[in-house]
């Protein structure tokens, strides 16, 4: 079936006293020389909207009683933009373009120009698509290339209870968070497989090398890397042609 374009716009209030403390900026007389203890404390409203292409399975209007898998792609940084059209230049959108059908709710959303990946406005778009449609949020995916891969080892850092499994494509991202005490009962149970060029110029191979030793030694054991030792920065073409990632994907319950 066809994917409508859709868009959201969430509204996400961060603090909770709407009054400002600037007297708290202000040292007192006696604090000269000094050093004190001091507060900030401001108040943050921000607005998320997310434009997004959705693809829900051909039975998904018939079977009204299942519960789907959803899979969230992240596109790279040259998909970026308000042309929704964009983001189905490459991976599983452009398959579902080309008349592929799969048997889970593809949500593929855009970033805004000049930005990255936010993982907080990502998983409120994830919240929203578990409320408002008929998926089963023990089963909830991330894949995405490049940029995109950035964007998913992200949210397998900060947010691994909320997915099932992850396939970041060419990426790489930050260590720390993955070997934080307080996120690894959650990665032990995530299951992860990467893919890399071996000859990637963008994102250098050890990007995603280090990412998978880091997830190792937060205890992750569901994990994989494979390389294609002659593919540059495109090894998201192969990777999303591998029938086998998406068989692997659905078998994994949060």
């Amino acid at each position: 079936m066809k994917s409508p374009w859709c868009w959201l716009g969430l509204a996400v209030a961060l603090a909770g006293c709407a009054t400002p403390y600037p007297k708290l900026l202000q040292p007192s007389p006696g604090a000269a020389g000094q050093q004190v203890e001091t507060t900030f404390r401001q108040v943050v409203t921000r607005t998320n909207s997310v434009r997004f292409l959705l693809s829900l399975p051909a039975e998904y209007g018939t079977d009204t009683g299942k519960r789907w898998p959803l899979v969230m792609f992240l596109h790279g940084a040259g998909e970026r933009g308000t042309d929704l059209k964009k983001v189905a230049v490459h991976g599983p959108p452009k398959m579902v373009a080309q008349g592929r059908s799969f048997p889970f709710v593809l949500v593929s959303p855009q970033c805004p120009d000049n930005e990255v990946w936010d993982p907080d406005v990502l998983m409120s778009l994830v919240d929203t698509l578990q409320a408002e449609l008929r998926v089963d949020p023990a089963r909830t995916y991330v894949t995405g290339l490049s940029m995109g891969g950035y964007g998913t080892w992200a949210l397998a850092s900060k947010y691994p209870q909320r997915f099932a499994a992850v396939a970041p494509v060419c990426g790489g991202g930050e260590r720390i968070r993955a070997l934080l005490p307080s996120q690894r009962e959650a990665l032990k149970t995530l299951g992860v497989w990467a893919f890399h060029g071996g000859k990637d110029n963008v994102v250098a191979l050890s990007e995603s090398e280090r990412m998978v030793d880091a997830f190792k030694r937060a205890g992750v054991s569901d994990i994989q890397l494979t390389v294609y030792p002659e593919a540059g920065h495109d090894s998201w073409t192969e990777a999303y042609r591998t029938e086998a990632l998406y068989t692997w994907m659905l078998q994994h319950y949060r």
